[in-house]
């Protein structure tokens, strides 16, 4: 017996697809360009820090809650992170220091029309 991953649904039936959906043709959103350009960057030819076949067994590792709960891009870069985690390019204490100082520079998430502090 092969057991499937939740993201596999290969053969199963999935219903109709809506083409207005999600995966439906969009303008992309600046951090949706930034997430391409960051797997770009990280799987180039010059650095190869970061493999398709990485990126892809990153997702598929997300589990059933988070992969069904994030769009495209951000399973990416969730994917992107673990990864360079994984392998030591950034460390776990340096990400969450990061995070916490574009949280107090960004307090509505980095939300448009919210200005950064001086």
């Amino acid at each position: 017996m092969v057991l499937r991953r939740h993201h596999d649904m290969g053969g199963l039936d999935a219903g109709p697809v809506d083409p207005s959906g999600p995966g439906a043709e969009h303008d992309y959103a600046p951090w949706e360009k930034k997430v391409d350009a960051i797997l770009r960057l990280v799987s180039d030819q010059k650095r190869r820090i970061i493999t398709v076949d990485e990126l892809r067994r990153g997702i598929e590792e997300l589990g059933p809650g988070v992969y069904d709960e994030l769009s495209y891009y951000e399973r990416w870069i969730a994917s992107i992170t673990n990864l360079l985690v994984e392998k030591g390019v950034i460390e776990i204490d340096e990400l969450g220091r990061r995070m916490a100082e574009i949280t107090a520079d960004w307090p509505a998430g980095g939300v448009a029309d919210a200005e950064p502090k001086a």
